[in-house]
């Protein structure tokens, strides 16, 4: 089982407007509540793959409820941690005459130090029995900072592969944690670790770093711009087919998730490159988010090209 751990869901309220004008009044043509939060996202396009999981997050308040109504609905496992502060929201307006989704996030939640401890006592015996762990998204207070690190070295005491896709103040924690394999965003990963990443020296330059702190596979997008991995020291970049791009949101999620089912499905780490590519680019072009069908993967994945990038070695094909 693959288990995805959230540590900051968000409940997203999509309205539809013909055309925005600021400082007018607007009526919605819709009204839709979905389910958000990174670890969620990986969760949903798992299940559109037919990959057993489990995910495991804070839930709060009435935003909570209703959170947890809708991930029901969608089939996703789910556990979590209850706990006093209202769970996050976000209103996500599309306007229609320009095709242009804009996002108001709100307030992150409290989590008290008790919540915390408790999310952990779980999260030890869940890693225990799981075969990868996906931690995913951002940290909503610096009391949960912890939680991800602490989570990557339990994996590792346990044998268990784990996948960080994370930012802000504590992702300098989770590398330093030593997780398996590491998926960020360029310009999240500079912003966090106030890094300059500008160029490709200083791209492949901080890959290496990566290598040097035991982390086995590391991926690097940054939106439809070419995307650079390094395999055990070896490093490669590809590049994402031409599509057109709807809507990017979850992207990134997505691209996780075809990391996790290379690795569960036992795949060579240039089908798992192309898997996670694929299920990248066609959620792009999609209104919708991480409900990418299996079948559509086959259309493009070999459109995917991947080039080796300095010393060679036939790593694709292991």
């Amino acid at each position: 089982m693959i288990l995805t751990v959230t540590i900051n869901p968000l409940l997203e309220r999509r309205l539809t407007i013909e055309q925005i004008h600021l400082g007018r009044e607007h009526r919605s043509k819709s009204e839709v509540f979905t389910a958000g939060g990174k670890g969620i996202n990986v969760s949903r396009q798992l299940n559109e793959l037919g990959i057993n999981n489990l995910a495991y997050t804070f839930i709060g308040g009435n935003n909570g409820k209703i959170l947890k109504h809708i991930i029901a609905s969608e089939q996703i496992n789910l556990t979590f941690v209850q706990t006093k502060g209202e769970t996050r929201v976000a209103s996500l307006v599309f306007e229609e005459e320009n095709k242009r989704l804009t996002t108001f996030f709100g307030m992150n939640p409290e989590i008290s130090e008790l919540e915390v401890e408790e999310f952990k006592a779980k999260l030890n015996k869940m890693i225990e029995n799981c075969e990868i762990v996906i931690f995913s998204g951002s940290s909503p207070s610096p009391k949960t900072d912890e939680i991800f690190s602490y989570g990557i070295k339990k994996a590792n005491e346990f044998d268990k592969i784990s996948i960080c896709d994370t930012y802000g103040a504590h992702l300098k924690q989770c590398i330093e944690a030593g997780p398996t394999i590491i998926h960020n965003n360029i310009s999240e990963t500079a912003k966090s670790l106030d890094l300059p990443l500008n160029d490709e020296k200083q791209i492949l330059d901080y890959l290496n770093f990566l290598y040097t702190k035991n982390i086995k596979q590391a991926y690097l997008t940054d939106g439809s711009k070419p995307i650079y991995a390094s395999n055990f020291g070896f490093i490669y970049k590809a590049e994402f087919p031409v599509l057109e791009e709807l809507d990017p949101t979850g992207s990134g999620d997505c691209f996780t998730a075809g990391i996790a089912y290379g690795l569960h499905k036992a795949l060579t780490f240039g089908e798992t490159f192309s898997m996670a590519v694929s299920l990248g680019a066609l959620n792009a072009a999609s209104w919708d988010v991480c409900r990418v069908r299996a079948d559509a993967i086959t259309s493009i994945k070999d459109k995917v090209k991947i080039l080796t990038i300095g010393k060679k070695i036939n790593t694709l094909s292991q």
